[in-house]
């Protein structure tokens, strides 16, 4: 009985020979795609080669060693990151950010110097400055900047009351806490640098929340009065002040005037008086004469005769009809 024989040597090898083009074409396409990559505009890219770093490059596109050797880390270097603390923004995107409400309520939970609670929530702003420190001096320098920021909020409020954190001493707070928290990060060679330390809301715990913004707008009513009464005081005082000095800049101005006629009087008269000690019936005539000439053209219709006239009128008539006087 005759047993059927199959053939298979040739056949198969003839359907495994696709196999040996696909395979590295497989690996180049591979290696094509993982030669270049592209740094966005508002970033660099740090090349590591084995892990270790090689460069760092600028914005565009780059070539790197396929298949791993070569790995680049994209740090936005050129954009203003934030931090926030005891709260999240909704579109937030920076992967070191607390997304939790539980941990955000913990953050934002602090004691002030006189031993009353507040609820603190503010941001952090900084800057990527120095890529290679960022990556490799501190291990997860994003979390050890989170909580230097949080280290340096909580002893800067714990050094204050609770109405300075709250009201008058948010400014002072903001710039104490940007100056400390760029130290310590400058100490801890983090690669970064701090733009501004920006509370955001400051209240009282939930239980005396009314109680506290009470008080509050009570002293808001009490310094906007306060400011009202200084406008006031401004503006009535100063006017005052003003009539007051041109009263007695007039009045020093009429003395002025009084004494220096004075004195010119007191200078005619000794002059006058020299003169008539000189010849004194000339200085009476000159004086008469001097006299009647400003007087006459000022009386009017006035007569003036002598006292031993018996009959006015028919001198009255004669002038009326001669025209004179």
């Amino acid at each position: 009985m005759n047993r059927p024989v199959l053939v298979t040597g040739q056949n198969d090898w003839s359907k495994l020979r696709p196999l040996k083009w696909i395979l590295p074409a497989f690996f180049v396409l591979i290696g094509v795609f993982t030669t270049y990559y592209t740094v966005a505009s508002d970033s660099v890219g740090v090349v590591l080669r084995f892990g270790k770093y090689s460069t760092t490059v600028e914005p565009g596109l780059h070539f790197k060693l396929p298949f791993g050797i070569d790995e680049v880390e994209i740090l936005r270097t050129k954009r203003l990151l934030k931090l926030e603390f005891g709260f999240g923004s909704e579109d937030w995107t920076n992967p070191d950010q607390v997304g939790e409400a539980a941990e955000q309520d913990a953050e934002k939970a602090m004691v002030t110097g006189d031993l009353n609670a507040a609820l603190v929530e503010w941001v952090v702003q900084y800057r990527i400055s120095d890529p290679r420190l960022y990556l490799f001096h501190v291990r997860d320098p994003g979390w050890t900047l989170r909580d230097l920021g949080e280290a340096v909020m909580r002893e800067v409020v714990g050094d204050r009351t609770v109405d300075e954190v709250i009201t008058v001493g948010r400014q002072e707070i903001e710039t104490v806490s940007t100056a400390r928290l760029a130290e310590l990060v400058q100490q801890y060679q983090l690669g970064v640098q701090i733009d501004q330390v920006q509370l955001k809301n400051v209240n009282p715990p939930g239980p005396v929340q009314n109680s506290f913004n009470a008080v509050n707008k009570a002293q808001q009513e009490r310094e906007s009065m306060i400011n009202a009464a200084n406008g006031e005081y401004n503006k009535v005082v100063p006017k005052a002040k003003g009539q007051a000095e041109q009263k007695l800049s007039e009045a020093e101005g009429y003395r002025l005037k009084r004494v220096n006629e004075a004195l010119g009087d007191v200078a005619a008269f000794n002059a006058m008086l020299e003169q008539y000690l000189k010849a004194p019936a000339v200085t009476r005539t000159r004086l008469y004469l001097e006299t009647m000439r400003e007087v006459l053209p000022t009386i009017g219709d006035t007569w003036i005769v002598d006292r031993s006239v018996t009959q006015l009128l028919p001198m009255v008539q004669g002038a009326a009809a001669g025209g004179g006087k």
